[in-house]
């Protein structure tokens, strides 16, 4: 138990001083949900009407729904650039090096998830910090029950950027890969607007948002803003994160991986 907790302690604050020296990855973490909260939500505001939907008990400005979507993107895009280290440890051979300890290769990697979703935790509370100081609050038990929600949420959308990282063989794929997924994942979600707003559009948009991973994320922690439990979106997130997971273990495994290298013929 005691190497186990090593690895963790390391890897986390490997992860910790990464950040730390990557100062413009924190200002671009809070910048792009700021964009929106700000300069987006302005000019929507007047032209998509929201109505009484759960988990709110009246009528609400765009700007208070489009908060927990901006938590779930600082969550997602975090989730990404922690898998885009991965792949850069790959090329550099710090990654291979890694997986080679006697420890389980599944708890190395679960250790890179956790140190990632820390990272993405601090991101999230500093961008919940300054929504409240634009005027835009959320119930005090509501910060205090999204805590777990978006331990959860930043474990399902860390191991998918696991297993992206576990397909991707160069540095140089990873951003087209990133933009096949991510911008997908959040403009075919509830993180800008209600499925009913989609249902008007598309049924099939609708269908497609209803299903998505990120939209689960999303209502997960938007319920635990405001004190309540979202089971549906909880249990989608719990199988999520295990798919997912499960996948990225396969995907590192060298035996059976998908980045596995076919010998000469």
């Amino acid at each position: 138990m005691k190497g186990y907790l090593t690895a963790l302690r390391a890897i986390t604050l490997r992860e910790a001083q990464r950040f730390v020296h990557q100062r413009g990855r924190f200002l671009s973490a809070l910048v792009r949900p700021l964009v929106w909260l700000v300069v987006f939500a302005a000019g929507f505001r007047a032209a998509l009407g929201l109505s009484i939907i759960p988990p709110y008990q009246t009528y609400i400005t765009y700007e208070v729904y489009i908060v927990p979507g901006l938590c779930g993107m600082i969550q997602l895009f975090n989730g990404m650039q922690s898998s885009l280290s991965l792949v850069y440890d790959q090329e550099m051979g710090s990654m291979r090096l890694l997986l080679t300890s006697p420890l389980p290769r599944g708890w190395l990697l679960f250790c890179k998830l956790a140190a990632g979703v820390a990272v993405s935790l601090l991101q999230v509370y500093v961008f919940l910090a300054i929504a409240a100081a634009f005027g835009i609050e959320m119930p005090l038990r509501g910060y205090v029950a999204a805590f777990p929600a978006l331990i959860l949420s930043g474990l399902m959308l860390g191991a998918l950027g696991l297993l992206i990282s576990s397909t991707v063989k160069q540095l140089e794929n990873f951003a087209g890969v990133m933009n096949f997924v991510i911008f997908p994942m959040f403009f075919l979600s509830t993180a800008l607007y209600p499925l009913w707003k989609m249902a008007e559009s598309s049924d099939l948009l609708r269908d497609i948002c209803a299903v998505n991973p990120f939209t689960q994320a999303v209502e997960l922690i938007r319920f635990a803003l405001y004190g309540q439990l979202a089971l549906w979106p909880l249990l989608w997130v719990i199988l999520g994160f295990a798919a997912f997971f499960g996948l990225a273990l396969l995907g590192y495994d060298p035996a059976k991986g998908l980045r596995t290298r076919r010998g000469p013929p």
